[in-house]
């Protein structure tokens, strides 16, 4: 059984990478020489657990998932997914060979379980990559987003903390001069307006 190993890594400013989730050799091929030149990590899987264990020990920005597996195939993989705290917004892209009628309850059943999108094998190169450098902008954006927001956090914790020290002061009727209080409120104030801006 082949395990997950990194198939590229790369920058383009994208931490997390894509996970591909499929158990024939040529299918992860086609795959990783279509989205090389992405240049984003590549991380192979070859079966729903694989999946899983890759999923709980790294950050990925998009799955590409077969739907036809032995044992766990992809809807029973995709379930595992959204169950999870940990890995629920991974967004998830089926891919399917099914030509059949089947193929088309095989898309409804897909996108029923929370998937972004649904190909069919051969799937066109230009489309698959399109799709994915949309996902993974949007990953980009998000962890920018969060970033912002921790930072955001930070600074109006910092500004209670003080605001806490100058109420603490005078509620034990501290006797500090009136010109080093007014430093302090002054200070707050000026903390307050930039928040505000920010």
């Amino acid at each position: 059984m082949t395990t997950e190993s990194p198939a590229h890594t790369g920058g383009a400013g994208h931490d997390a990478g894509i996970l591909l989730v499929d158990d024939m050799e040529d299918n992860l091929v086609a795959l990783e020489a279509v989205l090389g030149v992405l240049d984003v990590p590549l991380v192979r899987a070859r079966s729903g657990q694989e999946a899983m264990r890759a999923l709980l020990r790294q950050e990925f920005a998009l799955v590409l998932l077969d739907t036809a597996m032995p044992g766990m195939d992809g809807f029973e993989t995709a379930q595992r997914i959204k169950r999870c705290e940990q890995t629920k917004d991974v967004p998830i892209i089926f891919l399917t060979g099914d030509e059949t009628a089947q193929g088309a309850g095989y898309a409804y059943r897909g996108y029923a379980m929370g998937a972004v999108g649904y190909l069919r094998k051969p799937f066109d190169p230009w489309v698959l990559r399109t799709k994915v450098a949309v996902f993974l902008d949007l990953y980009s954006k998000n962890r920018r987003l969060r970033r912002l927001l921790e930072e955001e956090q930070h600074r109006l914790d910092d500004f209670a903390g003080r605001l806490a020290a100058v109420e603490s002061h005078l509620a034990a009727g501290g006797t500090a001069d009136t010109a080093r209080l007014a430093r302090e409120v002054a200070a707050l104030a000026d903390a307050l307006d930039e928040l505000r801006g920010g």
